[in-house]
């Protein structure tokens, strides 16, 4: 719709173009959109009449009346025939369609509806999912939003076909179909939102799961951190780390589920400056992009807690006075190792934005320290040149829409024991 502008002082500005779909508000990453809505009362149609000279008195609108408006009575000289209780009638139509007589009139509403056999159905492919016709609705249950598309839906056995979501609808997204075309697209959509819903509580179960590992392999890793001066090692964890897990999961965890929780752990790095021997150079200040190395006395020099362990200044001093070591988890060859290694150069790779997550919101450009990153066309776009591979840009994203591919053997070394 083109509401949404930038002042020159840096704010977004709507302006009356909005028609209040929300799709601003739900990409906003900070929840720094709020959206005040006033309705107004809805077009009621009449309440449908009910002829009691044509009236079967078979019951047929009492079941189908979803309100419990519709009642058989009878009243002086008249046969029994069904009422209907104005308070409680929402104008649905349910009553004038399954009237086998006809008895039952609906004013102008259903004006195409009831002809062909027709039901009303959303096009998930163009629904831009403001959700207006769910707001405008008079029958309840007649339109729901999928847990697994984000957007709403018709269930055919509930709409009154009244078209007032058709008539509201800003992306012409809703239509009608033949009825058996619609409810075979109702049943692909139900049985997805309960495979979904199957998932999620499967889900909640693993996450919990998850978490209970992420707190022993954070144990065993603090364990043997502590426990080890070499600069460089690996050991063999595997069967430590299961006996732990299975004193407090009863899940039994294949090695293939810990490489996909072990790839999600940002490894541990330590940086420190030997004062015996920096001989003061002033290279590495020279070198760091953040500029977080600075010369002090009494020690030569000082690293701040702004460093991004790049690697840039251990691989430049001419002394070796600058000690860089990572400590992680990894999978080789089915077994899970914890390895302590020194860095002795900086990482080599690929920063790779996911185009189809992102959401242009720019959190990583302004988190970038060495400006590696701008937008262009509300698409990421990465400046090689300038990139240091830090990190720092996928750890802040919201979306897990920027990813670091680094290459594998980037600085393990062959020493390494």
């Amino acid at each position: 719709m083109d509401a949404l502008h930038e002042t020159p002082d840096g704010k977004i500005k709507i302006d009356e173009k909005c028609v209040g779909c929300v799709l601003c508000r739900e990409a906003c990453p900070y929840d720094a959109i709020r959206i005040r809505t006033t309705l107004s009362e809805p077009i009621r149609e009449p309440v449908p009449i009910i002829n009691p000279k044509l009236c079967l008195n078979c019951g047929a609108c009492v079941s189908a009346c979803r309100t419990g408006a519709i009642q058989l009575v009878s009243s002086g000289g008249e046969e029994v025939h069904s009422e209907i209780d104005e308070e409680k009638c929402i104008r649905c139509g349910y009553c004038a369609r399954v009237c086998p007589a006809e008895a039952i009139k609906y004013g102008e509403i259903l004006p195409r509806s009831v002809v062909g056999g027709k039901a009303l159905v959303v096009d998930q492919n163009t629904c831009i999912g403001c959700m207006t016709c769910t707001r405008v609705c008079p029958s309840k249950a007649a339109i729901n939003v999928g847990e697994v598309s984000k957007l709403p839906y018709i269930d055919p056995a509930y709409c009154a076909r009244c078209e007032e979501c058709m008539n509201v609808c800003p992306s012409s997204s809703i239509k009608y179909l033949p009825r058996d075309v619609a409810y075979k697209k109702f049943g692909k959509i139900k049985t997805a939102e309960i495979v979904s819903e199957l998932l999620e509580k499967e889900s909640e179960k693993l996450a919990g799961e998850v978490a209970k590992v992420n707190s022993i392999l954070n144990g065993i890793a603090t364990d043997i951190s502590l426990s080890h001066d070499e600069d460089q090692f690996e050991i063999d964890v595997t069967d430590l780390l299961k006996d732990e897990i299975n004193k407090i999961i009863d899940t039994d965890f294949e090695i293939e589920d810990m490489e996909e929780i072990i790839q999600k752990i940002t490894p541990k790095r330590e940086i420190t400056v030997s004062d015996e021997k920096c001989i003061g150079c002033n290279v590495c200040v020279e070198e760091c992009p953040v500029n977080c190395i600075e010369m002090e006395t009494p020690s030569p020099v000082r690293i701040s807690g702004e460093c991004v362990y790049c690697g840039k200044c251990v691989e430049m001093c001419p002394v070796e006075a600058i000690s860089l070591k990572e400590e992680l988890f990894e999978v080789i060859n089915g077994r899970i190792l914890f390895i302590r290694r020194s860095i002795r150069e900086p990482r080599t790779g690929l920063v790779v934005p996911d185009i189809a997550l992102c959401q242009a919101c720019g959190v990583c450009v302004n988190k970038c320290p060495v400006n590696a990153l701008r937008l262009e066309n509300d698409e990421i776009v990465v400046d090689s040149d300038k990139c240091i591979l830090c990190g720092a840009c996928e750890i802040i994203c919201p979306l897990n829409a920027i990813k670091l591919e680094l290459n594998q053997d980037y600085n393990k070394n062959e020493d390494l024991k």
